[in-house]
């Protein structure tokens, strides 16, 4: 715990963030991500306005809570139907492995944080160094986006191939639900072995919305630890 009262987690956090906004260029739409990283990177872009900089700089969020945030900073906002191509996201993970695939999804936000990244150009990952792993799965589930129609087939599928499954809680007991009024199923597989090949059973599957597997899609990598902050890209 630093003098200030920042955990050490969240001291890297905001550290990678501030890092990673360095990445943002005048006049770029960029991808807002979700979760208590993201929320650095947000906090950081509107200290920077506050400066006089990035001033043409939009946002895209990946959530509602994103979106409240940045408007109540007054980070301005756009959407993909205005802007379908975005410059750059930044975005945080829950897990990622040497080969920077990731499993994204704790806030729940995976399918908008999806389909911002596969409409940017560039996509760089902010974490703390805790995030870091050997194997996909190994300390962390893997979330699943499924509809509340049927969602117990859902889980029954997912048990078929080895996952303990935990539909995800919202206040009292409810269902969470997520920004599209979906359920989220986080399924313990431990650590995975070939990610690609369960992120396909997951996508051909009826009734699964998405999956938190994000495969191919880190252009770079911006991990805070003990040891300083670091700029990493794919082998």
């Amino acid at each position: 715990m630093s003098a200030s009262g920042e955990s050490d987690v969240a001291r890297f956090k905001r550290l990678a963030a501030e890092r990673a906004v360095e990445s943002i260029q005048p006049g770029m739409v960029v991808g807002l991500g979700s979760g208590s990283t993201s929320a650095f990177v947000v906090r950081r872009l509107a200290a920077l306005r506050a400066e006089g900089k990035l001033l043409d700089v939009v946002g895209v969020p990946t959530s509602v809570g994103t979106e409240e945030l940045a408007r109540s900073l007054g980070v301005p906002l756009t959407t993909l139907e205005e802007q379908p191509v975005l410059d750059l996201t930044l975005d945080g993970a829950d897990e990622v492995d040497p080969q920077l695939r990731l499993i994204k999804g704790g806030g729940g936000a995976l399918l908008r944080e999806k389909i911002v990244a596969q409409a940017s150009r560039r996509v760089l990952i902010v974490v703390d160094a805790g995030k870091l792993s050997p194997r996909l799965g190994t300390h962390w589930p893997v979330p699943v986006e499924v509809l509340p129609f049927g969602w117990r087939s859902q889980a029954l599928f997912l048990e078929g191939f080895g996952a303990r499954i935990t539909r995800r809680e919202g206040r009292e007991g409810a269902p969470y639900r997520t920004d599209q009024g979906n359920f989220i199923l986080d399924c313990a597989f431990g650590p995975i072995e070939h990610p690609e090949e369960l992120a396909a059973r997951l996508e051909a599957r009826a009734g699964i919305v998405e999956h938190g597997l994000f495969i191919g899609l880190t252009s770079e990598l911006v991990v805070a630890g003990p040891d300083g902050v670091e700029h990493r890209r794919p082998a």
